[in-house]
């Protein structure tokens, strides 16, 4: 069958959604590092529309930090995909033409320089997940002993991570008088801009000191808020999306109806008209990144390890079952909602009442192991943050402390039947040999697992209150499985 290209566009399906504008006009103004399905599902498809409305220099170069997979399917297609929307009564699938080209990283570095130092690229986008800004998570500061900053420190030229990358083309950039990109973070980090803003200006400074205060004072890193739900992609998708298209898509993306985008408006050197395709343009980000972690991410990743552990595949089927339906209501409600400062204008009843529905979606099929994927970098926002709130008033963090619970039984490595656990982690292997070590008894194993500084600082393993109840949680899960202890938790007879 043939592949989806540029001059097939014509003869797609009347229904199918195609580029409205001329492609061969696009300038790359934007370069994307950590081209995946998010990106693809969540910021291209803003600036595709805002390409439709007015054809400007906003063609977006995606960079692979890792792997070729993304380039070897785009490239063929001549950077097209599909991005299937999908809810309870089908699919309505759309293709996206903004990306102009992939590069893979490690194969080309140089390439990817070149791209971020030309004067046409006035807005550098991220999404590589938590680890990929090579921080610590308990304090967001830049983990100046990682293995990949230590050799960009030692080879600037050849550079292997964000960072590196990012100082290195701004260095270029300096000493050819040409004027900084903006720096704009789209992952699920606390204060995403600040976070990544401090890392940039203490990796530069190591560089050098007169870089580090070039970036410090000219750099803009806005903060932002991404919310969409993007489930990893199946053969059964791709064959899905090649049936309807009449033609091969190998790796269209699968996403739902709902998409939020909120950014602070920090562009010294422009950005496409993102706001009139539904961003939110604001002055300050934080008590929406902070509502999104809390209340998406942190029940997202509830779901995900006790869900997994009694064996529900997606978060639909999680969700279906009344009592985990309860125990995530109750700890919106009841945990999560006292420490949030609703943002002006937001109903946060309808915004809670509208993640249950987009979880129980049957459609996306998200599953609980993607979810689950370093855990060791996602628990530090979505969960510690609101415990440490929570027990500096004196308020109850039982079904919390329950979620940090199936986090520590999860990286055990062994699931409920004794078969194992593929735990993708930074620190999976540091985790599994503590546990080996201290053994499935939770007197033993919760402290061992909380003395891992870099997920929960030094101040929660000395907390009386919290240690008890993640100990206590965590010889439930051991003793009765994660389903007994989710309905003994949510109020549901056994």
């Amino acid at each position: 069958m043939n592949r989806l290209h540029p001059e097939g566009l014509s003869a797609l399906p009347a229904d199918i959604t195609r580029p409205g504008y001329d492609r061969a006009s696009l300038t790359t103004g934007i370069v994307h590092l950590g081209i995946g399905a998010f990106h693809r599902a969540h910021q291209a498809v803003y600036t595709e529309d805002a390409l439709k409305r007015s054809v400007g220099p906003w063609g977006i170069c995606g960079v692979s930090l890792r792997s070729p997979d993304t380039r070897d399917a785009l490239a063929p297609q001549g950077g097209l995909y599909t991005v299937a929307v999908r809810d309870a009564e089908g699919a309505h699938l759309r293709v996206v033409g903004a990306i102009t080209e992939v590069l893979v990283a490690p194969e080309d570095p140089e390439a990817v320089l070149e791209r971020l130092t030309r004067p046409t690229v006035r807005v550098v986008t991220l999404t590589v997940t938590e680890k990929g800004y090579c921080h610590d998570p308990a304090t967001g500061a830049l983990n100046e002993d990682h293995p990949g900053i230590r050799h960009d420190l030692g080879n600037p030229q050849r550079p292997e991570t964000a960072a590196g990358f990012l100082v290195e083309a701004l260095d270029r950039r300096r000493k050819a008088g040409v004027a900084p990109f903006t720096v704009l973070s789209c992952d699920n980090l606390p204060s995403n801009g600040d976070t990544l803003a401090g890392i940039l200006r203490r990796f530069a400074t190591l560089r050098d000191p007169e870089l580090g205060r070039w970036v410090a004072d000219t750099v803009a890193c806005p903060n932002s808020m991404v919310d969409r739900i993007v489930p990893a992609t199946t053969e059964d998708d791709r064959a899905a999306v090649t049936r309807a298209l009449g033609r091969e898509d190998a790796w269209p993306v699968m996403t739902e109806p709902f998409s939020q985008w909120v950014i602070e408006d920090r562009f010294p050197a422009g950005r496409p008209a993102w706001e009139l395709e539904g961003a939110e343009l604001v002055a300050d980000v934080h008590p929406y990144e902070t509502m999104k972690l809390r209340l998406l991410n942190g029940s997202h990743s509830t779901l995900a390890y006790l869900g997994y552990l009694a064996g529900y595949q997606t978060v639909s089927d999680a969700i279906a079952d009344p009592a985990y339906a309860r125990l995530i209501r109750g700890l919106m409600d009841e945990e999560v909602t006292p420490t949030l400062t609703v943002p002006p204008g937001a109903d946060l009843g309808r915004y809670k009442a509208a993640l249950l529905e987009r979880f129980a979606n049957p459609a996306l099929k998200h599953r609980t192991w993607q979810i689950a994927m370093d855990g060791s970098q996602k628990l530090p926002p979505r969960l510690l943050a609101p415990i440490r709130e929570r027990l500096a008033i004196g308020a109850p963090i039982e079904r919390m402390a329950l979620s940090v619970a199936a986090w520590m039984r999860y990286v055990t490595g062994r699931d409920e039947q004794g078969q194992a656990i593929d735990v993708r982690d930074p620190l999976a292997e540091r985790l599994a040999a503590v546990a080996a070590s201290a053994g499935m008894d939770a007197a033993t194993l919760a402290p061992a697992l909380l003395s891992v500084r870099e997920v929960f600082g030094d101040d929660l393993p000395q907390n009386e209150t919290f240690r008890a109840a993640v100990t206590a949680a965590l010889a439930r899960l051991l003793t009765d499985g994660a389903r007994r202890t989710v309905e003994a938790l949510s109020g549901a007879k056994p």
